[in-house]
């Protein structure tokens, strides 16, 4: 199976883009972002776990990144509730659940080999900075090489310079509207740029909180 696997190509998936498919645990869906592979895969995706479903027990062959994005993801190392980033480096391992329901925002087999750090953070009680351009702020969670992951706001009014981003970049759009000189990006959309993309000169009339992650995408 291949998903916007052409990463020399910029994607956008707006919500109501794709349907939610059965995975092969029930009452657990997903929509696909982007996957090459079948059932195990490197992929991106949006998981949504029913009140009381669960996943069976599987090890990270190549590391596990997420995001929780309502209601509480929960495995033997805790409960993870909404506005929770998880890193589960390869070779870790876990059985999750969810006893409300969950949706969460998931990158597998995309770690590099030596970053090992398994850890989780609860961005909602956690400290912004201030960010490369006004009216932005900044909340880091995670570096590696290249590879950056962070939550970027937008106040209201804010305007972005763009830039030729080595390694490319990630966005997920997780509160208000981002936009462009090409239109509007709602809450739940998903922006992925290649390598040494021109760049959009991004901003945000309302405001907005973003995922972004960059560096971590081909460069060759």
């Amino acid at each position: 199976m291949r998903i916007n696997a052409d990463f020399s190509k910029p994607a956008i998936v707006r919500p109501g883009d794709v349907d939610w498919t059965a995975s092969p645990m029930p009452g657990v869906e997903r929509k696909m972002l982007d996957r090459i592979g079948e059932e195990v895969a490197r992929a991106t995706s949006i998981v949504r776990y029913a009140p009381g479903s669960h996943f069976s027990e599987h090890a990270h062959g190549g590391g596990e990144e997420f995001f929780v994005l309502e209601g509480v993801f929960s495995d033997e190392t805790g409960d993870f509730p909404a506005g929770t980033y998880v890193r589960n480096p390869i070779g870790t391992r876990h059985t999750p659940h969810s006893d409300p329901g969950c949706t969460i925002f998931v990158k597998l087999h995309q770690f590099d080999a030596d970053d090992t750090e398994q850890f989780a953070v609860q961005t909602r009680t956690a400290e912004f900075r201030p960010g490369p351009v006004e009216g932005s702020t900044v909340l880091p969670l995670h570096r590696f090489g290249s590879e950056s992951v962070a939550l970027v706001r937008y106040a209201p009014g804010t305007r972005a310079t763009p830039d030729r981003r080595r390694g490319g970049e990630e966005i997920l759009v997780l509160e208000g509207v981002l936009q462009d000189e090409r239109g509007s990006y709602p809450a739940g959309t998903w922006l992925r740029y290649p390598h040494l993309w021109d760049g959009r000169d991004h901003f945000s009339e309302k405001g907005c909180l973003l995922y972004v992650k960059s560096g971590h995408l081909p460069t060759g």
